[in-house]
């Protein structure tokens, strides 16, 4: 026997998502919605994110003591729900992923625990050596009470990001998911964090989000 579903979930599975807006950081600069609004002159990564944070005046302290991950999650989160102009819905979610978790601090961390007798753990580096405290650096800053998980794959994957964001929409568990790819080892670092939403913007397709990233 065919089932009709909810009113509400009828119209939620019609709704389609789009691509609203989007952040990249990379190559030492940084665009939103396809506009340059930085560029740094500087070598290191930590270097250049700390001048991103001040050019933009993220205000939020507890970015000098985060990695390097939850540092370039933040400043890319903030540049993109920044420049939206529109109040932050609490029921946003959030879907990242990259391809090495938190090995930049796990790195660290092991070093630290490494030096021989007397050494121990900084609570500078084991404070962050799970991806998902980037969730929550994010979540916490912009008061989301809402779903996240952060998945690790080889390589970028639209794919994924597509069928969980759509799924989180239609079913109504969020009214818009913030997705994205935020990879960063050393100096090496690529941010690309974008919003959809049941709203008018750029198609929602795998050969889109490949060309934005």
């Amino acid at each position: 026997m065919e089932v009709t579903p909810p009113f509400f979930l009828k119209n939620a599975l019609q709704m389609k998502n789009n691509i609203i807006h989007y952040c990249n950081i990379k190559n030492n600069e940084v665009y939103l919605d396809g506009k340059k609004l930085y560029t740094g002159a500087e070598e290191d990564f930590l270097s250049f994110i700390k001048g991103v944070y001040k050019s933009f005046g993220l205000d939020y302290p507890k970015f000098y003591k985060m990695d390097t991950l939850c540092k370039l999650a933040i400043a890319s989160s903030s540049i993109l729900l920044n420049g939206i102009n529109k109040e932050i819905d609490p029921n946003m979610a959030i879907l990242l992923s990259n391809r090495s978790a938190c090995i930049d601090v796990d790195i660290k961390h092991q070093e630290s625990i490494s030096q021989g007798e007397g050494s121990y753990a900084s609570p500078a580096n084991f404070v962050y050596t799970l991806p998902n405290i980037a969730l929550g650096e994010i979540s916490i800053k912009y008061k989301l009470r809402s779903e996240n998980s952060f998945f690790i794959f080889e390589g970028f994957n639209p794919e994924f990001l597509i069928e969980y964001g759509n799924s989180l929409t239609q079913l109504g568990k969020s009214s818009s998911v913030l997705c994205g790819w935020v990879e960063v080892i050393e100096n090496e670092y690529n941010a690309f964090m974008f919003i959809i939403k049941p709203e008018k913007g750029i198609e929602l397709t795998k050969e889109n989000l490949e060309k934005l990233i």
